[in-house]
């Protein structure tokens, strides 16, 4: 049987990472796979290595340095992940949640959270930034929902409502930054999968079939954990390749590296911007 979460081991759990802080952070980020550079941005930092919080998941991807990185951003404390685990890497997808259960607990009420996605809009090219209208939770609809277990009261209902999982408002922001800066900013949906395997050109027709614009392994169960615990979300991929549609290219995990190179000046420039808009 599953261990579930308890309101025990994330109250730990933040104290552990409330005793390394200065501040309260009011902002938190997720930082995906090669993306964790933008928290070379942060000023006056404090780093805090997720072994040394307990019963935190650790990553084991490369890309994913596996620390909390606290300080100041634009004028907004703010906490980043700088890496992210995986339901791929033997996490059970509750522990996948824990870490937004304690950005709640330290007081933070918006989440913005990035990932590397393969683009499977065939406009979408390499570098580019999308803004998450919505998700498909294809890993979660049958099985393995962050949720599953005794509902932890405290922090939100039994059956949250999903209708708006990522805010609005928020996407107005995103908007008005990408346009200031002449940022190009795609939109669309994204689809969560288990993964580690990338998909198949089978998959890849079948997702654009439905309505998919860019694919990944993770994000969707962090925004269903925020969303239960009252956060608010602004969602950003950046598209680390094209969509392997007809089999005649081969996709890596170095490819989707190689690409946050690319999307981690763009991603800096449009989270100052939002939060300067916060601010």
């Amino acid at each position: 049987m599953s261990e579930f979460l308890t309101t025990e081991i994330i109250n730990a759990a933040a104290q552990a990472v409330r005793g390394k802080l200065r501040g309260e952070p009011k902002v938190g980020l997720i930082l995906g796979s090669g993306l964790g550079g933008l928290a070379e941005a942060v000023e006056n930092p404090v780093t805090v290595p997720y072994a040394d919080i307990p019963r935190w998941p650790v990553s084991t991807v490369l890309g994913h340095s596996g620390r909390l990185v606290a300080g100041m951003l634009e004028g907004q404390p703010v906490l980043m992940m700088q890496g992210r685990a995986h339901y791929y890497e033997g996490y059970e997808m509750t522990w996948v949640g824990l870490p937004v259960r304690v950005m709640k607990r330290l007081g933070i009420e918006t989440l913005v959270v990035t990932n590397a996605a393969g683009g499977v809009n065939p406009a979408f090219e390499p570098g580019d930034l999308m803004l998450i209208l919505d998700h498909l939770n294809l890993m979660g609809m049958a099985g393995p929902n962050p949720l599953r277990g005794p509902n932890l009261d405290e922090f939100g209902p039994r059956f949250p409502d999903m209708s708006r999982a990522y805010d609005r408002e928020y996407h107005a922001l995103a908007r008005a930054v990408a346009a200031g800066a002449g940022l190009l900013l795609q939109e669309g949906v994204y689809a969560g999968l288990a993964g580690p395997t990338f998909e198949s050109p089978a998959d890849l027709r079948f997702l654009r079939m439905i309505g998919v614009d860019a694919v990944g392994m993770s994000t969707v169960p962090e925004v269903i954990v925020a969303r239960h615990s009252g956060m608010r979300v602004l969602g950003i991929s950046g598209i680390s390749n094209k969509a392997n549609l007809d089999g005649d290219t081969e996709t890596t995990h170095q490819e989707v590296l190689d690409a946050g190179r690319v999307l981690v000046p763009k991603l800096e420039t449009l989270v100052r911007g939002f939060l300067r808009q916060l601010g």
